[in-house]
């Protein structure tokens, strides 16, 4: 199957399968196909946070800064994953920073048009709210993984 259009991107995309078409109709107007090179800089952590991305091709190294320890990698993102969901809630601000580790196929979508959409259309707000609760719950996981293996103390509490 040839992806040509948003719409299409959107429809193979594992982060939104079960959304029927006319809600994917809609998503698509506000979004748009983006490219990074290896080693780009998407986001910063604290940068204004107004849109996301589904990921297609490539990989996305999430991180975040822990004094004493500079960038520290939380995890890699690859095909089928969500970037970013601070977009969703104020002080719209990237909890995570995150930087390209290869060629990166992804479509990006206007947060602030999305909120707008969402507003508009409760089931597609029901929809990528359920969606993107299950990505913060994923992510702050293996933030906790992450920072553990991180902490040289002991683990059993002695």
């Amino acid at each position: 199957m040839i992806i040509n259009t948003t719409y299409d991107m959107l429809a193979a995309h594992p982060f939104l399968a079960g959304m029927d078409r006319p809600q994917l109709q809609r998503l698509a107007s506000w979004g748009r196909r983006s490219s990074f090179h290896a080693g780009t800089r998407v986001f910063s952590e604290g940068g204004h946070a107004d849109r996301f991305w589904l990921i297609r091709e490539g990989q996305v190294a999430l991180d975040t800064h822990i004094p004493g320890r500079g960038d520290v990698v939380i995890e890699t993102l690859g095909p089928g994953a969500v970037l970013g969901w601070s977009w969703l809630f104020p002080p719209y601000r990237w909890h995570f920073g995150a930087t390209t580790v290869e060629p990166t196929l992804t479509v990006e979508m206007d947060g602030k048009s999305i909120l707008r959409l969402c507003g508009e259309d409760p089931e597609i707000g029901y929809q990528l709210n359920r969606r993107f609760v299950q990505v913060v719950v994923e992510r702050l996981q293996a933030t906790r993984i992450r920072l553990l293996d991180l902490y040289d103390g002991p683990r059993d509490g002695r």
